[in-house]
């Protein structure tokens, strides 16, 4: 019995999520340079040829991965401040959001951290907007706690908590340091209140 067209497409879809999944990992440990195809099929348990059914190359790997990550973190910060009184509640909340993701994600990180200019031009602005447009979810969260403060400043105020919390689960993991998970996760949290709420 041949397999029906909803079951093929979900199939695929596994298959293309696997490749992400692999190449966050390769991209993290040797860069978007350095690594191949035929290493990424590898590390995805696939042939090199058989991405092409997914992607058009490399590049569009790393798109696809930087683009479906900011999207994801774009849509789960627009929910939680929607389900989430404005202010302290609010900012708890979406540090909270961060953290989570910081610590599931920190090849992704690494990644976007280091190949953001490997990105195709188009994909570079895409996620450049995405990322702009969290960047206001959390600068309008601060609006109510520093009212003396202007836009640009909030938002830098919500990019600091951003390298807080992001350079910290790679650089652990990247040194062998162990530290769990709930310990990382009140760590991170109290710091980054701690540098959102401070006075100027």
């Amino acid at each position: 019995m041949s397999e029906s067209p909803s079951a093929r497409s979900e199939a695929k879809a596994v298959r293309r999520q696997a490749l992400l999944d692999a190449a966050a990992g390769l991209f993290a440990a040797q860069g978007f340079a350095g690594a191949s195809l035929e290493d990424l099929g590898a590390a995805a348990g696939v042939s090199g040829p058989a991405i092409y059914r997914h992607f058009p190359g490399k590049q569009a790997v790393l798109g696809a991965l930087l683009l479906e990550v900011s999207e994801a973190l774009l849509e789960g910060g627009r929910r939680v401040a929607a389900e989430t009184d404005d202010g302290a509640p609010r900012l708890g909340a979406l540090v909270a959001f961060h953290v989570d993701f910081a610590l599931v994600q920190p090849d992704v990180i690494r990644v976007q951290d280091r190949d953001f200019p490997s990105l195709a031009d188009d994909d570079r602005e895409r996620v450049r907007a995405l990322q702009l447009a969290y960047v206001e979810i959390w600068s309008e969260s601060l609006a109510s706690l520093h009212p003396a403060e202007s836009a640009t400043e909030r938002r830098l105020r919500a990019q600091a908590a951003f390298g807080l919390i992001n350079s910290t689960p790679h650089s652990v993991r990247r040194h062998g340091g162990r530290v769990p998970s709930s310990s990382a996760r009140r760590m991170l949290t109290a710091m980054a209140m701690a540098a959102l709420e401070a006075p100027a």
